[in-house]
């Protein structure tokens, strides 16, 4: 009977599922300092592997689950990557415990992010009083409570976002429209396959080809209703936008900043392994469909009104990205009020005052991690959620997409241009964090 028991509890996924009440030996009522060794380094990690299936990074990872050790009184040395951890943990009879764990995917959820440092904060304060019970209630509760929104939000978010960053790639109402609707369908497609657990190269390829067909048939009957220019197909590329992987290029590079080599460079590979099958899937259709990237038709408004208009359109597609990263309402507003100020004056640089596009996108990712650390005092959201999705709309995936284009038809100068402007912006944006955050957190400015 003890065996069929046992069986019932294992799961059966390819990456297991831990059922960690099951570890637990000790009665829900017992102290979790009283708790023995095995089940305080079962509960670091796996506060620790929540955390990291939030998307975040390894320094924090590793901070979260270094406060909940010296609350447990034990010492905690982890090596996290993109997916998994590793782990020991001592305590002072001389004696250790070592796990590792594994995720079956990566994912961002600000939301669920949130709730998890509220948790730690809160876990610190009251460790003296709280109970393995209670300790595994309020994570079964952060578990549940902090889902994903619903598909047709993530959709209608994406559809915001990307016809939000068309327009501030110089697209008009046609651009705008066309890609409203396909980034809509395409991340709704994207996601249903998500909920069926369909790996993630199939995932990524067929969001982006539906998104392409969609901006296709939608130009079409323009062009047959409203007899829409020719010219007006080349902003297919912004349908595809929602797929750019901002949370893994961005912490990255602040990964990297802090020698966790491990976690950067994964985060990195699996970064641009999302951008590969996207921009191949874009190349594949629009070869299918004869599209071809090329120059929007100019908008014809003044200064002011192309300033105002980008304020308006950066703070929809922070929005919208913010809401596509799992951020509840109050987070997502904050963090596109940062990025509309910091995108805006991105642009203003590179057009009114001729500065280069990469030192543009380093001032801006400047300006969001200071805004950002000014606001947390007040509002409490963990950095990492205000200051991503407000420089993610500063990604050139614009400038990738034509890379990718220009290599697939063999025009390797023009490629090798776009690929290395693409770069340039790439690295100044983390830098601009960074920087901001040495400023400004003097708990991330020293290395011990």
């Amino acid at each position: 009977m003890a065996v069929n028991d046992m069986q019932h509890h294992l799961s059966a996924k390819h990456h297991m599922k831990i059922h960690w009440k099951d570890f637990y030996k000790s009665a829900d009522d017992t102290l979790i300092k009283d708790i023995t060794l095995v089940e305080k380094s079962s509960l670091v990690g796996r506060i620790g592997g929540m955390l990291l299936e939030c998307g975040t990074g390894a320094w924090r990872v590793r901070d979260s689950m270094n406060s909940v050790a010296r609350a447990l009184d034990i010492t905690c040395s982890a090596d996290i990557g993109l997916v998994t951890i590793e782990y020991t943990c001592f305590d002072t009879d001389n004696l250790s415990y070592s796990q590792t764990l594994a995720l079956a995917s990566t994912n961002v959820n600000m939301n669920k992010l949130n709730a998890l440092e509220d948790f730690v904060r809160r876990f610190e304060r009251d460790n003296d009083y709280l109970t393995i019970g209670e300790v595994d209630y309020n994570l079964k509760k952060i578990e549940q409570h902090t889902r994903s929104y619903p598909l047709y939000i993530a959709a209608l978010s994406a559809g915001i976002a990307c016809a939000s960053f068309i327009f501030l790639l110089g697209g008009g109402l046609p651009e705008m429209s066309c890609t409203f609707l396909g980034a809509l369908i395409g991340n709704y497609i994207r996601g249903l396959m998500g909920e069926h657990h369909i790996t993630l190269v199939a995932k990524i390829a067929t969001g982006v080809a539906v998104s392409c067909a969609v901006y296709f048939i939608c130009f079409k009957l323009g062009q047959e209703i409203w007899l829409w220019d020719s010219s007006h197909s080349y902003g297919y590329i912004g349908a595809m936008l929602y797929v750019i992987p901002g949370f893994p290029f961005i912490t990255s590079g602040l990964d990297l900043s802090k020698l966790d080599m491990r976690s950067g460079l994964e985060r990195m590979a699996y970064a641009i392994l999302v951008i590969m099958i996207a921009t191949m899937a874009g190349w594949g259709m629009a070869t299918l469909l004869n599209l071809a990237p090329g120059t929007m038709p100019k908008l014809n408004l003044t200064p002011f009104l192309l300033t105002i208009f980008r304020l308006l359109a950066s703070f929809c597609g922070v929005f919208g990205f913010s809401v596509m990263f799992n951020s509840k309402p109050s987070m997502a507003l904050v963090a596109a009020l940062i990025g509309a100020i910091a995108n805006t004056l991105r642009l203003s640089l590179v057009e009114f005052n001729h500065i280069p596009a990469a030192m543009a996108a380093f001032i801006g990712s400047l300006l969001a991690g200071l805004l950002a650390s000014f606001v947390r005092d007040k509002v409490g959201f963990p950095r990492i959620a205000i200051t991503v999705p407000a420089i993610v709309i500063m990604v050139p995936g614009l400038y990738m997409y034509q890379a990718v284009f220009n290599f697939g038809i063999t025009n390797i100068n023009i490629g090798a241009y776009w690929i290395m402007n693409a770069l340039m912006i790439i690295i100044a944006l983390p830098i601009g964090l960074l920087i901001a955050r040495i400023l400004t957190d003097s708990k991330w400015r020293h290395a011990d």
